[in-house]
């Protein structure tokens, strides 16, 4: 059984995060903490997700994140969503005892200015993202993504491109919900969880 803190995005704790983090349980195969980053707060946009993580400032944002990080152990899968995957993949960078990464819809480069540093030897990780997604496909996201895999080895990591041009495709509660692609991303993140396991 694998344990996972999963971020969500920048939308807040919807009930499709929820949603999402429950496929992930597998029916009681692996456990999944989300904490709400936002307290209660769930923005009707993206726009209002942006000015309202920018209202609440990194300070605040890192604290709430240390608070859901105290109990839990070191050995985690950090997991995270859009805006979620900043907090997942600094994490399994830079904390001891990842066991590995799932990054939804988002990817930082590990080389240059926005890196975090390199990719940890051993940690297995997971990229998914829409093809032509402004946020992942067209703004270098995935290019991010190519980089990772390139640097960290096939088999470590992993990106998969789905058709499609939504952003936040994985939260059922959405328009932007994809039902195929959301269950194949699911797939494919239990193959990753169930070896961690």
């Amino acid at each position: 059984m694998a344990e996972i803190i999963l971020f969500h995005h920048v939308q807040g704790l919807t009930d499709g995060v929820h949603a999402f983090a429950e496929s992930l349980r597998a029916g009681g195969r692996h456990t999944v903490h989300t904490p709400d980053l936002f307290d209660g707060v769930v923005a009707p946009s993206i726009d209002e997700g942006f000015a309202h993580m920018k209202s609440i400032g990194d300070e605040e944002l890192d604290a709430r994140v240390a608070a859901a990080l105290a109990p839990l152990p070191d050995s985690l899968v950090y997991a995270g969503i859009s805006f979620g995957v900043g907090r997942a993949q600094q994490l399994a960078q830079t904390r001891s005892g990842a066991r590995g990464a799932l990054l939804y819809e988002a990817c930082f480069p590990v080389t240059g200015e926005w890196a975090f540093g390199p990719w940890p030897d051993g940690v297995p990780v997971q990229v998914h993202g829409m093809e032509k997604d402004p946020f992942f496909g067209l703004e270098g996201d995935v290019d991010a993504a190519r980089e990772l895999v390139q640097l960290a080895g096939a088999d470590t990591a992993e990106l998969f491109v789905y058709p499609g041009d939504q952003h936040l495709f994985t939260d059922a509660s959405l328009p932007s919900h994809d039902a195929d692609a959301t269950a194949l991303v699911v797939e494919r993140s239990l193959a990753l969880l169930d070896r961690i396991g």
